[in-house]
């Protein structure tokens, strides 16, 4: 209820100031009192200077949000390497252990090298001293060590796969089984080896030609057998062995046949049986492959079934995958650690030298030739699987934290690791180490995200790449690596949005760490957190436009925790200024500078394009956030803010009416081209600053318009002192000219204001007003807004009218004289004559002010004609009862001009020029022109016309019944009674009624009657009178019978005691209930008494016409009834 009365009481005080721009509507001052609004002294330079700084300020200010968003140009920082993630450096001596594994692995190359490896010893050992920092001497002391030791033992493991397309045994299927082993060739070391050989079944390989098959060549225990496949001709085996021997020289051989019952003695006890031929397998064919034909990597391939002679008869093929690797190695590390923890250093190792020599950042992993010979060979000699090499990641993404790499490259390693998964081969240590990895790159990618503002800046394309990628950890918590070896960490988007929270909080702190906004003045202090937004709002706009799609990826909603988070900080922290602020205004000895002023704007637009940003939350998380309500904390300081705006305004105005100068293809000056722009400038920064609550908005709304009201006053009062002072001197043509553009640049500002309605939107104020305060408080504001401009509007109207009385006053002289030209002009001259030199004098002036003069500028038209009215009137007036060829030509000089200044349309409308004078002038002409008999004529139709309006008046009434004879041509009248007449003679009257037809020119054989005197009584009951009158004379509208109630006297002259009329056309005319042989049964009516005075203008017509008897008559009777209603 209280907010309503206050709301109530600031419209009506609005409604009251208003009214001040009303009295300023009175004659303009002297030159001696200066004017409130616009002294006459110039305008100091530096308050010029401060005025137009100022309004550069507020736009600049208005073009802030655009201005803050666009991206700096500058390089961006580097990506920091957290000091957490450094790792230790590789002692000398394990460097040095490792550089002999490198070597040992070189030494002990075996396999075909692919196209892509190198092949010689010194290229490689060149590599390794750079990569390894390694000297000569180092290098050779490691190498004769290496040579010195026991050679590699090697292994071959075999995958038998499957079989497809195998010739058919049986009804088109077949038994198939494998029998594999290996044929041994001559070798240097044979004796030695043949001592530790597991298997004896070694054989020349030039009988392998005369054996049928591996069974011939072999002993049984050395053949190793898969499992039967029965009926069919694709088996599919997947079965593994493993054997040892010659890589040098031996060859893998391998038998597919056809499994008979009779001969499954071979794979029950190991022996052949010592049956015929017919108890042996069917043969389905065989491969031969030499050991030192098989890749390095190995084969992983389909090899075609070949015949054991030329009349076998085979087809088909089998998969093998093959892969040659050590069982032993005389190294330090080999006889320490695990094969996976020395190739992971060794990559390491590897990886650093590699970064090093390339670009940061956008590295792909890819090494050079002799690293990726040496890597490939180590890993497949110490036998590592595809998952522990797809474990290089481990390496990968310690190396990143150190120096980055691309993160596609971490995430196409993250993929291999999912692709090559395998469970129970992952371990003991293998599942620690990667359970750190995913830890440790987790940890990192987090501290990443917390400082991304600094690692990932949006001014590079490239940055933001990597960040992206980055963001790929998303893929890590859907890997199975992940959930086996990390099983607590199922939520990983919970952890992303605590560290964007956290990082945001940071950032934030960061900053008022480098503005402190703490320090310093008031005013210092505010400005600091103008910077501190500023920088919030171009963070939050980032937020929104490039990181907010980055993290779709790990669904988290980036903008939301950001924004709702810098939202609440900056909102803490710019209330506790405003309230500091808010203490000091309420001070009495404290006053808004303009400098504050313009700080408490700026902050007030920076939170309000930060609150904007609200738009982009989900609609759940825009509610009730903590800059909801911000504008209340900047009420008190906008009011004070406006008056700065208002008084800069005025300054301007000022200043603009110094400088005035003329604009090319424009009727108006340079001044009103300014000063509307200022007021667009002001009504931008309201509508920049738009006020959340509209009901509040009216105190706000009301207060710009009253200041562009009164600066759009103060405007037109400097034009118009500028016109005065200017006008000594100049001729009149110069003056005209110098004066329209004076009243087109105050009709300029004046259209501009009329958009105030729609520019400051007053239906919204209304309607909020409406909704507050119900149909009072908007037909209140309703009335201050209008009120404020009407008013306005009237000032201009009188302020235009100053400049333009002094060019009628210039004028007057020359109108005069025509006038009068016109006034003694002969009758024997026709009017066009007479009038022509009034007209081209006008002409002349119309010319000038049809191509100086807007045609919404009509003012000074509208003088004009006013003051030709006034002139003419004076003329007519002057000569009363003259001929009525006289006023015929003045009429037609009044026509003439009201089409001259209408224009045909394009000038004053015929609605304004006929209204006023125009109509006084008009009845003037045409009463004059009429003979006095129409002029009595006139009176008698007025005192009817004025009879049908009244009633009840305070003089009295009579009842009066009338009726024709028709045959008789005779009219009864009957005056029943009379009551409430006015009291005379002590509270009492002795009334008596005079009877008259009128005028007394139609009926001059009737005579006045009277009835008798009733003595004191004001209800007297009266007589019956009788009248002759012709149908002639009671068709006119004129004809009336009039009834005079006077006030018997018996030592003075009778009191007039009032008077009514009746047409006779009421009860004369045929067809009337009155006027008929029955007419004396009709009902009576009642006349009410009235005592006005005598028509002003018949009057002095007709006692302007001394020489006309019945017109003086007829003025002396009216006169004698107006003195005694004067002394009455």
């Amino acid at each position: 209820m209280t907010t309503l009365l206050d709301l109530k009481s600031s419209v009506l005080r609005q409604v009251q100031r208003s009214q001040s721009l009303r009295s300023r509507r009175e004659p303009p001052p002297t030159a001696s009192s200066p004017l409130a609004h616009c002294p006459p002294e110039p305008l100091p330079r530096r308050i010029s200077e401060e005025s137009v700084e100022f309004f550069e300020r507020m736009n600049a200010i208005l073009q802030k949000q655009e201005n803050m968003m666009r991206a700096a140009q500058a390089e961006p920082p580097q990506e920091h390497v957290d000091q957490a993630f450094i790792s230790e450096r590789v002692s000398r001596t394990e460097l040095d252990l490792l550089y002999e594994e490198a070597v040992y692995t070189v030494v002990n190359r075996v396999g075909v090298p692919a196209p892509e490896h190198v092949k010689s010893d010194d290229e490689l050992f060149a590599y390794l001293l750079k990569a390894f920092d390694m000297g000569d001497e180092e290098h050779d002391i490691i190498l004769q060590k290496v040579q010195e030791s026991k050679r590699a033992s090697f292994s071959l493991r075999v995958s038998v796969m499957k079989a497809k397309n195998l010739m058919a045994k049986d009804a088109n299927y077949s038994d198939p089984y494998c029998m594999l082993g290996i044929l041994v060739g001559q070798s240097p070391r044979e004796t030695e080896e043949k001592k530790e050989r597991k298997f004896s079944f070694r054989k020349r390989r030039e009988k392998l030609e005369k054996r049928s098959s591996t069974k011939e060549v072999l002993p049984a225990r050395c053949i190793q057998v898969t499992e039967v496949k029965p009926e069919t001709l694709n088996p599919a085996w997947d079965e593994h062995f493993v054997e040892i021997d010659d890589v040098h020289n031996d060859l893998l051989h391998l038998d597919i046949r056809y499994f008979k019952q009779i001969a499954k003695s071979v794979r029950a006890n190991g022996s052949a049986s010592s049956g015929s031929e017919e108890n042996v397998d069917d043969f389905l064919g065989c491969i031969n492959i030499p050991l030192n034909e098989i890749p390095v990597a190995g084969y992983d391939t389909w090899f075609k079934l070949e015949p054991r002679s030329s009349a076998s008869k085979v087809q088909g093929e089998c998969h093998l995958i093959l892969k040659v690797f050590t069982s032993q190695r005389d190294t330090t590390l080999w006889k320490r650690e695990t094969n996976v923890s020395i190739h992971k250093k060794l990559l390491s190792q590897i990886v650093e030298y590699e970064h090093a020599q390339r670009e940061p950042y956008n590295w792909n992993g890819q090494v050079s030739p002799p690293a990726w010979t040496v890597l490939t060979h180590h890993a497949v000699q110490t036998d590592l699987s595809p998952l522990q090499q797809a474990i290089r990641w481990q390496c990968y993404s310690s190396h990143h934290r150190n120096q980055r790499l691309c993160y596609s490259l971490l995430l196409r390693l993250l993929r291999t690791i999912d692709a090559e998964w395998d469970p129970p081969a992952v371990r003991g240590d293998l599942e620690r180490q990667l359970s750190d990895s995913f830890r440790l790159y987790t940890e990192h990618c987090l501290c990443l995200m917390k400082n991304m503002r600094q690692v990932f800046p949006c001014t590079s394309a490239a940055a933001i790449t990597r960040y992206e990628l980055m963001l790929g950890i998303g893929y890590m918590q859907n890997m199975r690596a992940f959930k086996t070896v990390c099983p607590l960490r199922n939520e990983l988007h919970l952890d992303i949005t605590t560290a964007v929270k956290k990082g945001t909080s940071e950032w934030y702190e960061s900053l008022i760490a480098q503005y402190k906004p703490e320090e310093g003045s008031l005013e210092e202090q505010l400005k600091k957190m103008v910077q501190v937004i500023d920088a919030v709002c171009g963070d939050v706009q980032r937020a929104q436009n490039i990181y907010n799609k980055l993290f779709y990826a790990v669904k988290v909603d980036f903008f939301s925790i950001s924004y709702r988070q810098l939202e609440k900080q900056v909102a803490d922290d710019v209330n506790v200024a405003m309230e500091r602020v808010c203490g000091t205004l309420e001070q009495e000895s404290s006053r808004l500078t303009q400098t504050m002023g313009e700080t408490i704007f700026e902050l007030f637009m920076s939170l309000k394009i930060l609150k904007g940003f609200r738009e982009f939350l989900p609609l759940r998380d825009a509610k009730m956030l903590a800059l909801t309500g911000f504008h209340n904390w900047f009420k008190s300081s906008i009011h004070k803010f406006l008056q700065i705006v208002h008084d800069r305004s005025c300054d301007r105005i000022r200043k603009a009416v110094e400088i005035d100068q003329p604009v090319q293809q424009a009727k108006h000056s340079s001044s009103a081209v300014e000063v509307t722009a200022c007021f667009s400038q002001v009504r931008e920064i309201w509508l920049q600053l738009a006020w959340p609550d509209s009901a509040g908005a009216f105190i706000f709304v009301t207060r710009l318009t009253d200041n562009f009201c009164s600066e759009a006053v103060c405007y037109s009062e400097m034009m118009t002192r500028k016109i005065e002072r200017n006008q000594v001197g100049r001729d009149p043509k110069n003056f005209t000219v110098q004066l329209c553009i004076g009243l087109n640049n105050i009709e300029h500002v004046r259209v501009f204001l009329t958009h105030l309605p729609r520019d400051l939107d007053w239906p919204g104020v209304e309607r909020a007003m409406e909704e507050s305060c119900g149909a009072e408080g908007k037909e209140q504001v309703y009335k201050a807004l209008n009120g404020q401009l009407f008013n306005m509007d009237l000032d201009l109207q009188r302020e235009a009218k100053r400049p333009i009385s002094l060019l009628t006053d210039k004028m007057l002289p020359e109108l005069r004289r025509y006038i009068q030209h016109i006034s003694l002009s002969p009758d024997s001259i026709n009017n066009d004559d007479a009038v022509s030199p009034l007209m081209k004098y006008l002409q002349d002036t119309m010319d000038i002010l049809t191509a100086n003069l807007v045609k919404e500028s009509l003012t000074v038209l509208q003088s004009m004609w006013e003051l030709l009215l006034r002139m003419i009137m004076e003329a007519v007036t002057e000569n009363r009862g003259v001929q009525v060829e006289f006023y015929n030509r003045f009429q037609y000089t009044v026509e003439t001009l009201l089409q001259f200044f209408h224009v045909k349309g394009e000038g004053l409308t015929l609605e304004d020029m006929k209204s006023g004078d125009y109509k006084v002038l008009d009845e003037e002409l045409r009463l004059n022109k009429c003979s006095s008999f129409d002029l009595i004529e006139q009176y008698y139709l007025e005192k009817i016309s004025l009879q049908k309006t009244l009633k009840h008046t305070p003089y009295g009434r009579i009842s009066v019944k009338c009726y024709y004879d028709p045959p008789e041509q005779r009219l009864t009248v009957e005056i029943l009674h009379a009551a409430d007449i006015i009291a005379l003679d002590a509270n009492l009257s002795d009334p008596f009624v005079i009877v008259e037809l009128c005028p007394h020119h139609l009926f001059p054989a009737a005579k006045s009657q009277r009835t008798q005197v009733k003595l004191k009584t004001l209800h007297p009951v009266f007589d019956e009178l009788f009248y002759h009158v012709s149908p002639e004379q009671y068709r006119h509208r004129y004809a009336c019978l009039t009834f005079t109630v006077m006030d018997y006297d018996w030592l003075s002259t009778n009191d007039f005691a009032g008077e009514a009329v009746a047409p006779l056309s009421d009860f004369c005319w045929p067809g009337r209930p009155n006027a008929s042989a029955a007419g004396k049964n009709v009902q009576p009516f009642i006349l009410h008494l009235s005592r006005t005075k005598p028509s002003k203008p018949i009057m002095r017509m007709l006692d302007a016409r001394t020489g006309d008897r019945e017109a003086q008559e007829f003025v002396r009777r009216l006169k004698e009834i107006e003195k005694s209603m004067e002394e009455d």
